[in-house]
């Protein structure tokens, strides 16, 4: 069973990855792929650097400068879109070999952590989906501090992701971030076992269930 982990932008998606995966769930990061399909080489690199040209986003050594990109098509919805078309299909593609891999170990579920699981139809590959859930002010203070960037772009960022009603609206269970990281844990543990439950039941039931642990 394949489990879609998604939340806004610091909402401890991987703090959470890690937890489950302490009681034995192995995960795949979309953020970690993404990555690797604009490293050096990439067909998608020579692609943005085609656009956008080699001295404007890409470091010295030839790697992506994030922070020029980001800044690039957080200003412009249309060069975002653009983007999105370039990498997320390739993304995909390496999810399903990771998850292929993963499925393959017997864990009876495992994780697919992605920010846009939903905008890029990475849900589609799951068989229930899990939202982190935070207050968007906590949101943007934490991507401000993580990110060193000013409170607008933080504010931008999160703007610019699916609004937090819309994704909770569509997730089979949600997990409240917000508190300690304790409180976090004991939900992981009963999640943990709400998800093991279901990984015996026929595909057809692991969906559209109650949410879990909120």
């Amino acid at each position: 069973m394949i489990i879609g982990v998604t939340g806004g932008i610091a909402s401890g998606k991987s703090t959470v990855a890690r937890a489950f995966a302490a009681l034995g769930a192995p995960w795949v990061d979309a953020d970690d792929v993404a990555r690797e399909v604009v490293e050096p080489g990439e067909p998608a690199l020579e692609e943005i650097a085609a656009r956008y040209s080699r001295a404007r986003v890409l470091n010295d050594d030839g790697t992506l400068n994030r922070r020029a990109l980001r800044e690039i098509v957080f200003a412009d919805p249309a060069e975002r879109r653009w983007l999105e078309a370039v990498t997320h299909p390739r993304i995909r593609a390496r999810l399903t070999e990771h998850l292929a891999r993963l499925q393959a170990t017997g864990a009876p579920y495992v994780l697919l952590v992605s920010p846009l699981l939903f905008e890029s139809g990475q849900n589609e590959m799951t068989d229930r989906t899990l939202v982190i859930d935070v207050p968007e002010a906590l949101q943007i203070e934490r991507t401000a501090a993580r990110d060193d960037v000013d409170d607008a772009q933080a504010r931008a960022i999160v703007a610019a992701q699916m609004p937090r009603a819309e994704r909770l609206a569509r997730a089979d269970d949600v997990l409240d971030n917000g508190g300690s990281e304790a409180l976090m844990q004991r939900r992981v543990a009963e999640l943990d076992l709400h998800f093991r439950q279901l990984a015996t039941q026929p595909a057809a039931d692991r969906i559209t269930h109650p949410r879990g642990a909120s």
